[in-house]
């Protein structure tokens, strides 16, 4: 086929690469334009656009897209089909319209649960035990078009956002190239709005950490806030980032929500909501290394009794 590829992180690269694997192709690569990163502020290109130029694929990284002259260039490229993977932006009708058979979006969920920007994070914090892939063809909705395919897989108890979202990302590449080979034969089918639910966007806010939420619930947004923005607390006025921890069981105690009731060896236990506690295991402070609890407690000589948040 024809394809116009439309993405911009990692988690879109192997679909990519999969549809030239497939044969197919790729007659342009639509990404978002290069953003400043880094300390220095330099502009950095989107792994999209650095794997379809080191492939010889040309790149289009269009400020806006809701222009007539960003709609026909879209419909130069005479795409049988174009293949949108985390590209960022909504598409207007006039894109929708251009490839002969559609667009076709890989979703990082079991649709139409978490429509929105960020399933695979707020699939770990809701707590859910399993999550997939669906590819389906794009109406003018936020993710509510019908469904072409979808493929399940169980979310692992300590499995962190970027860890689930590399799963993903290769079982949406397998998945995009089943829709393809089979588009002939597949009948779209309407997703059940009664069954919808949303992942919005992350904020910086979101990874403050509330104490007084049971611990099962706070070990849920460490592994889900990741990479960004972390779940994060303030311990003597300065900033720690939660990367690891474990929700333990233990006698119902009256201990306020932040307080630390356990910090020898590798042990740095943290009172939680509902008589819960929260071992931290690797924990980053402000302006320096992660590092594992027991080099956190003999740096900072943490004492039981001292609160975080």
């Amino acid at each position: 086929m024809r394809v116009v590829f439309m993405g911009t992180p990692e988690s879109a690269v192997p679909t990519l690469a999969r549809c030239l694997a497939d044969g197919h192709e790729v007659v342009a690569v639509w990404t978002q334009p290069d953003r400043p990163a880094g300390r220095g502020g330099k502009l950095r290109p989107s792994p999209v656009k650095e794997f379809a130029l080191a492939h010889g694929i040309a790149v289009h990284q269009p400020d806006r897209i809701k222009t007539p002259d960003a709609a026909a260039l879209f419909a130069a490229h005479q795409a049988d089909v174009a293949v949108v993977v985390a590209y960022g932006r909504i598409l207007p009708p006039a894109f929708l319209r251009a490839p002969q058979r559609g667009c076709i979006n890989v979703h990082f969920s079991l649709l139409p649960k978490y429509r929105g920007a960020a399933p695979v994070n707020w699939a770990i914090i809701r707590g859910e035990c399993e999550t997939g892939v669906t590819t389906m063809l794009m109406d003018e909705g936020l993710d509510t078009g019908p469904i072409l395919l979808q493929r399940a897989t169980p979310i692992g108890e300590e499995e962190t956002a970027p860890e689930l979202m590399a799963r993903l990302a290769e079982m949406g590449a397998e998945l995009l190239s089943e829709t393809l080979q089979r588009l002939d034969q597949l009948e779209p089918q309407p997703q059940k709005e009664a069954e919808a639910s949303f992942a919005p966007l992350l904020k910086r806010e979101d990874g403050l950490i509330d104490w007084t939420a049971d611990a099962t619930t706070i070990e849920r947004r460490v592994r889900g806030l990741q990479p960004w923005p972390n779940a994060f607390t303030s311990f003597r006025g300065q900033r720690w980032i939660i990367w690891r921890a474990r929700a333990e069981a233990t006698p119902k105690a009256h201990r306020l929500p932040g307080e630390i009731v356990e910090a020898t060896g590798d042990r740095l236990v943290v009172a939680c909501g509902e008589g819960t506690v929260l071992r931290l295991i690797e924990v980053q402070p402000e302006g320096r290394r992660r590092m594992g609890a027991r080099d956190l407690i003999n740096g900072a000589r943490i004492a039981v009794g001292e609160r975080v948040g």
